[in-house]
């Protein structure tokens, strides 16, 4: 099997002063997408590779020691969360030695409203981490501002108690930026942007431990 190789990402270029997008109207669909897609491809130079490199690594460390990985999120962030870990539950399990154990802590709508209405909303991560976790497991923390209280909250918890953290930030990167061990920063103004890059970073580290993990002929006959 391959090892985990550094990833080849282009050093984010020099960026001015952030400009919101849109800051003016559009009559068009099209010219709106293809101004949209411009800012994507913008906001994706902002990532650092290093951080991609060690949040890979903290992530196949859980995966070959049995360790358990949890996701959270709100809103869309949480659809998010939901989709990182099917992706790396039956993703990265397809055609490797490996066997991840990710759970997202948003996908429960009981769980989460039974939290919220008898104890208070920025609990909902936080104490099922507390039911859940151990030393040595990972959270992974979706927050395009990185600001939400149980964000933060859990994101503290989680370092407290020898629990790795990942955060998936955008805008400013906010509290959540500061407080995970590894921050993947997408320099991004926009909502739909910095999400549909949290996705496909979710969906790169998926692929790329997938890939690190097989021979050079089953990644050439199989789908990604």
């Amino acid at each position: 099997m391959s090892t985990i190789h550094d990833l080849r990402v282009p050093a984010p270029p020099t960026r001015k002063a952030r400009v919101r997008f849109p800051n003016s109207s559009y009559t068009e669909a099209g010219r709106y997408f293809r101004a949209y897609a411009e800012e994507m491809a913008l906001a994706a130079s902002s990532i650092d590779a290093a951080s991609l490199d060690s949040a890979a690594k903290i992530l196949l460390t859980a995966y070959t020691s049995g360790a358990r990985v949890f996701a959270c999120g709100n809103g869309g962030s949480a659809a998010i969360a939901n989709h990182l870990a099917c992706d790396h539950v039956k993703g990265v399990r397809t055609a490797t030695d490996l066997a991840p154990r990710v759970v997202s802590l948003s996908a429960s709508v009981e769980l989460i409203t039974a939290i919220a209405n008898d104890m208070a909303y920025q609990d909902v991560f936080v104490y099922q981490l507390q039911s859940q976790s151990a030393p040595g497991d990972v959270l992974i923390a979706v927050s395009s501002a990185g600001r939400s209280p149980n964000i933060v909250r859990s994101l503290t918890w989680a370092r407290e108690h020898g629990i790795r953290t990942i955060a998936l930030t955008g805008f400013d990167g906010g509290d959540a930026s500061a407080i995970a061990e590894v921050t993947i920063h997408v320099d991004g103004t926009n909502y739909g942007i910095v999400e549909d890059l949290h996705q496909a970073i979710a969906h790169c580290l998926a692929q790329y431990i997938r890939q690190s993990r097989m021979t050079g002929d089953a990644i050439s006959a199989g789908v990604f």
